[in-house]
């Protein structure tokens, strides 16, 4: 099974620059209306502009620009250096939560925002004593 997960973002080009800067990659997809990231070989992160969505999904939900600043998705993000991915997203727009602490389960994982509040979260895995 592939995996596209699409976040709704109020300027596609600027989420892009952000995320390209965050994920230090570049784009698998670019075209007005959708850009994807591609994330591990079956998954990719797609950036879909509010107002293109909003066309699609017309008026059976709220247009998802009310909700804009309002945490409506985590992304959870395994990487080997999650200091790193934090300190890009901070230095390009988005807003600390919480730097890296040993969390509960195990990972060491820290908490931020992209430039829509969308949280990311960037973990490692740590081996726990038995």
């Amino acid at each position: 099974m592939k995996s596209l997960f699409i976040i709704y973002v109020k300027n596609q080009q600027e989420s892009n620059k952000f995320y390209a800067h965050v994920l230090q990659t570049v784009p698998v997809l670019n075209v007005p209306g959708m850009t994807e990231f591609e994330l591990s070989p079956d998954t990719k992160l797609g950036i879909m502009p509010e107002a293109g969505i909003a066309k699609i999904l017309g008026t059976a939900v709220p247009h998802p620009e009310t909700g804009n600043g309002i945490p409506r998705c985590e992304l959870y993000l395994s990487v080997e250096n999650p200091d790193e991915f934090y300190s890009r997203a901070i230095n390009n727009g988005g807003k600390s939560i919480s730097k890296t602490e040993l969390r509960d389960w195990g990972d060491e994982v820290c908490y931020c925002t992209d430039l829509d509040g969308h949280i990311l979260a960037f973990a490692k895995k740590k081996d726990l004593p038995e």
